[in-house]
């Protein structure tokens, strides 16, 4: 009775238009004061103690140094010379828009970040080059995406802290099925413009190549600044976060000089605030988390799995179909940090690796940003280009099949997910 009552008010506030994070605590507050005996002082507690971890610091800091480098011309720069290596190439330019993609990815560890980076940019400039709205649109929503599988990432910072599981590792595990999704939407997008025609074009001399590369080294290499200081065992992901932040405003301020001091503040304004959403997502997604363990949720969930004798194919199989249906509906932070502790349990059960399941569901979150009607990257790139709703979930359909492809492969060849981590840091 609790559990249905419970999921009843979630649901409830979120269809008459309740914030995510208000919904968790309103639903939770109340099933507590009137079906358990925890005093409301539990309430105030699991919130500050669940915010008291040490990994959760990266998530500002990352956030702060992502607002830097998007705000402050990185993204310009990183576009030049992803056209310099793919733009001679049929489909070049929406092939150097997610090229870029990937990159900026790796540099802001946001979706929407890069979506409206790259898109307000690229979008324009697919479009007066011959191409359809499809490309222009469809290419740059999904391959934004990627923003929360590549290092940075804020999920799955998410992931490791509610299952208590290495940052470092996750990171890593998040590098090579990022290249491999954005492969393979590039691979699409020169398949389609073969198709439709277009020709190669000029390359880009040596010599344009190095300028372009040159010129945007300084915001690439924040990406070798994280993942070789945390591989190199010179700081923790969290000083890494730290260390990435210092950099990015030193790159934005007295090297490209794209940002005035009187800009400054606005960045880290909007920094805090975004930052401030989040963690106050987390708090209240803990203290739901925390109501689901006092009514034996988790418990009974991983005994009536375990009853339906699923091996652990089918369990992925279901896990899958539930996060693909919730992501839906949820932000990425909240979803995970309610269904993650429902399914670790019985993921650890079947003897599936918990680095693995992380990627598999974050991949799912990438996903769930291109579906209505929660799909923020669909609402960013409408913003962009003043297309409907309707017309870029349209635009985007030949790539969102893509990543579903993907994440099938990426579900059950774990081998893509966990060779960079066991190589780093031993199986």
């Amino acid at each position: 009775m609790e559990t249905l009552l419970l999921f009843v008010f979630l649901f409830g506030l979120l269809l008459i238009g309740v914030p995510i994070a208000v919904a968790l605590g309103l639903s939770t507050t109340a099933i507590i004061l009137l079906f358990t005996d925890q005093p409301t002082l539990v309430i105030a507690q699991q919130m500050f103690t669940s915010l008291d971890k040490f990994a959760l610091m990266a998530i500002p800091l990352f956030v702060l140094a992502g607002n830097f480098l998007s705000q402050g011309g990185a993204a310009k720069r990183i576009i030049r010379f992803a056209r310099s290596i793919v733009g001679h190439l049929p489909g070049g330019l929406p092939m150097s828009a997610i090229f870029a993609c990937i990159i900026f990815a790796a540099v802001s560890g946001s979706s929407p970040a890069t979506v409206a980076a790259i898109g307000s940019i690229m979008m324009g400039a697919i479009k007066d080059d011959g191409y359809s709205s499809p490309f222009s649109i469809g290419s740059i929503v999904c391959s934004g995406s990627l923003g929360i599988l590549i290092p940075p990432s804020i999920v799955l910072i998410v992931y490791g802290v509610t299952v208590d599981q290495s940052i470092g590792r996750l990171f890593m595990a998040g590098v090579i099925p990022g290249i491999f999704l954005g492969g393979g939407l590039m691979l699409v997008t020169y398949i389609a413009a073969v198709r439709s025609g277009f020709k190669k074009k000029e390359r880009a001399s040596a010599k344009e190549i190095w300028v372009s590369f040159k010129d945007a080294s300084w915001g690439l290499l924040v990406v070798v600044i994280i993942i070789g200081g945390i591989y190199g065992g010179l700081f923790t992901p969290t000083e890494a976060a730290a260390v990435s932040a210092v950099y990015g405003f030193i790159v934005v301020k007295f090297i490209y000089k794209d940002l005035s001091w009187k800009q400054i503040p606005d960045v880290i304004k909007a920094s805090a605030s975004t930052a401030a959403m989040i963690m106050f997502i987390i708090a209240n997604a803990m203290v739901f988390a925390y109501l689901l363990t006092i009514l034996q949720i988790p418990q009974d969930l991983a005994a009536w799995i375990i009853s339906m004798n699923l091996n652990k194919y089918m369990f992925l199989v279901f896990v899958n179909l539930l996060l693909l249906l919730a992501g839906n509906f949820m932000e990425p932070s909240s979803l995970i940090m309610i269904i993650a502790p429902l399914i670790f349990p019985v993921a650890m059960q079947l003897g599936i690796d918990p680095i693995h399941l992380g990627v598999i569901v974050t991949v799912n979150m990438e996903i769930g940003m291109l579906t209505p009607p929660v799909g923020l990257n669909l609402f960013v790139a409408s913003g962009i280009s003043g297309q409907s709703l309707g017309d870029v979930v349209k635009a985007s359909m030949p790539w969102f099949f893509v990543l579903l492809a993907g994440l099938l492969i990426l579900t059950y060849v774990p081998a893509i997910s966990l060779w960079l981590p066991n190589l780093m840091y031993g199986s």
